[in-house]
């Protein structure tokens, strides 16, 4: 049927300024469809200006709506730091939330002005076609979800940059194909994800990309950073004894760990469809913040504690990977992390110094477990070693059964 199955309904077409967004736009247009176009303000480092697109789309003939979601953006920042969300390769979920928050943003407002159908520029191959599917299902079954980079008819009359560009050209639609790029990015608040073409090898540095959000720990300063993060039930709430909101927290963070090198991660990781993929990540703020936190939480977890917060934080962040942010389990995991992170209070300084973070000090801390006394190899007021005989009699009654049951292999290969 191609594009005149859409005939009679109302689309909104997700859209980023770029050669795919108006080359979709513009064709959907030319077949008389009813269309508008939105984009989400995530607080983009790559884009000085979020209007910009505006001005790109207009030729297109389309309304194109900035939907400011900056604030759910910086939120859900900190709710990925207080459950240390990283997926493989230990890389913070940048991309896999911005998803969550975009798809739920971006579709309240194309419900405002009458769409029925969300039209996205994913294509067929990576995650985010199914976490704008699955998202958009999830919040309104009855939505329709439309993927142009799916649809055969569409592939075969524009297989290419070239063709999108020669087909813009025609409306008089400024549109280069451009030369090969080394990689393509893309960026929100969190962080930025770098990816495909000359990243594609293994045999390619990932120090080819030219960092958005900071430098190269070589090009940090020669002199060490002291930071210093309040966090009040696992969340931050200063910076260096500045009380901001989660935006201004975040864009902090994000300068001063950016300034010093913190965070260009290389990963190999699983997609959701089973292919893997190679990306080189920054995400300076989540990283500092998220660094500081875990010294919270080791103070304050006990053992089973702990356990059970990294299989939880484990299992939040395969679900924000695969687009399950709003499932059952991952809420219910999130309010077990909530719980566990009640007593998560302190102020943590930390040095930074060309790309590491050196911890310096945690005070006010009320709820830390740990007690010098008890740790000390010293004579103390703390545990009394001889107590601890009974407890080595007892783990050994288990030690000698097996050894006599002869179930005890030292020759191990």
């Amino acid at each position: 049927m191609g594009l005149s199955q859409f005939k009679g309904k109302k689309l909104g077409i997700c859209v980023s300024g770029g050669l795919d967004s108006k080359t979709v736009t513009k064709r959907m247009k030319e077949e008389g469809l009813d269309i508008v176009c939105f984009s989400a303000d995530l607080a983009q480092p790559d884009e000085k200006n979020i209007n910009d697109i505006i001005t790109k789309m207009e030729p297109c003939g389309a309304e194109t709506i900035i939907v400011d979601l900056k604030n759910e953006m910086a939120d859900t920042c900190f709710d990925t730091i207080k459950c240390q969300a990283m997926y493989d390769g230990g890389y913070w979920n940048t991309t896999g939330i911005a998803r969550a928050v975009t798809v739920k943003g971006l579709l309240a407002k194309m419900k405002d002005h009458g769409c029925n159908i969300l039209v996205h520029g994913a294509t067929g191959r990576g995650n985010d076609q199914m976490r704008f599917e699955r998202y958009t299902k999830s919040i309104d079954p009855t939505f329709q979800v439309y993927a142009p980079w799916r649809d055969a008819d569409l592939l075969e009359e524009f297989p290419g940059r070239t063709e999108m560009a020669d087909y813009l050209n025609k409306f008089n639609i400024e549109a280069v194909p451009g030369m090969k790029k080394k990689y393509s990015t893309d960026a929100n608040l969190a962080g930025l994800s770098h990816e495909a073409e000359d990243l594609e090898s293994l045999e390619t540095s990932c120090r080819i990309v030219d960092p958005i959000m900071g430098v190269w720990p070589e090009d940090a300063p020669d002199e060490t950073e002291t930071f210093t993060v309040k966090f009040v039930k696992g969340e931050a709430v200063e910076i260096n004894g500045n009380g901001l909101n989660p935006l201004d927290l975040m864009t902090l963070a994000n300068e001063i760990g950016g300034r010093n090198g913190i965070w260009m991660k290389n990963a190999l990781e699983n997609r959701i469809i089973g292919t893997k993929s190679r990306g080189v990540y920054e995400a300076p703020g989540m990283e500092l913040i998220g660094t500081c936190l875990r010294s919270v939480y080791q103070a304050v977890l006990d053992r089973k504690a702990t356990k059970l917060f990294w299989e939880l934080s484990s299992l939040v962040s395969d679900q924000i990977y695969d687009g399950r942010y709003f499932d059952p389990a991952t809420q219910a995991a999130r309010v077990a992390i909530k719980l566990l992170a009640d007593k998560a209070n302190g102020i943590v300084e930390v040095g930074l110094y060309k790309g590491n973070i050196y911890f310096n000090k945690l005070t006010d801390c009320q709820a830390s477990l740990y007690n010098e006394a008890d740790s000390s190899m010293e004579a103390s007021d703390g545990l009394n070693p001889v107590s601890s005989q009974g407890f080595a009699d007892i783990l050994s009654v288990e030690a000698i059964s097996l050894a006599k049951a002869n179930q005890i292999n030292t020759d191990i290969r």
